[in-house]
């Protein structure tokens, strides 16, 4: 009498494992896309480059994406999602003395400086003259953007109810921050940074209605 198949030999079972090989396949090669994107620059990111980069033939990576659009597509969207992940596990974190404004400053100021930011930068300015690749960021980055605030409004409690001084808060954060970062691409980190870091730390607490920070707060 022949034994019944074990759970790995039935036809679902198998399927299930080809679609988490061809789900991992596809991770490896949005991550190497996205470090393609640092290293070499959005105009010279090639499929080739990619399949490289990925450890792959190229034939075996268009397997999973037919043609270079489709990679970057992938790749947006897989972008967004780990810069949204990293930025709730950083503010996210117990702040050992209590300070979630000084943390939350520390930490957007690390998440722009990461490579992440840097291919996100990189799409960004391609974008503007590239029309395909404006047609997959735009609206990719409007929903990075809603679900942003919506994390920032999940991990900051002590903002509720303050309406348009969070908002305000948030996107001086952030445009402060980011223009930093842009100058972080060229530049080493100064102390003109860090006098920026505790100003805006500063401002932040006035329009959250908290006590001024010791002003050893950013050396």
């Amino acid at each position: 009498m022949k034994n019944a198949p074990d759970d790995g030999d039935e036809p679902g079972a198998a399927l299930s494992w080809q679609a988490q090989k061809s789900a991992s396949t596809r991770t490896q090669i949005t991550e190497a896309a996205i470090k393609c994107f640092v290293e070499y620059g959005y105009s010279r990111t090639t499929t080739t480059l990619i399949a490289k980069k990925a450890g792959l033939s190229r034939g075996a990576m268009l397997h999973h994406f037919p043609s270079r659009l489709a990679v970057v597509r992938a790749a947006v969207e897989h972008l967004h999602s780990k810069r949204l992940r990293a930025f709730r596990k950083a503010v996210g974190k117990p702040s050992p003395d209590g300070d979630h404004v000084r943390q939350s400053v520390e930490a957007y100021w690390a998440h722009v400086r990461h490579p992440l930011f840097v291919a996100f930068f990189e799409l960004a300015v391609a974008a503007r003259s590239d029309k395909e690749l404006a047609s997959i960021l735009r609206p990719a980055q409007e929903a990075f953007e809603r679900e942003w605030h919506q994390a920032a409004v999940d991990v900051f409690p002590e903002w509720r109810g303050r309406g348009e001084q969070f908002d305000l808060a948030l996107d001086l954060s952030r445009y402060v921050l980011e223009g930093m970062a842009i100058s972080f691409l060229t530049n080493k980190e100064t102390e003109r940074d860090q006098r920026v870091l505790a100003y805006l730390d500063e401002k932040i607490r006035e329009l959250a209605g908290l006590p001024a920070a010791p002003k050893s707060i950013h050396k």
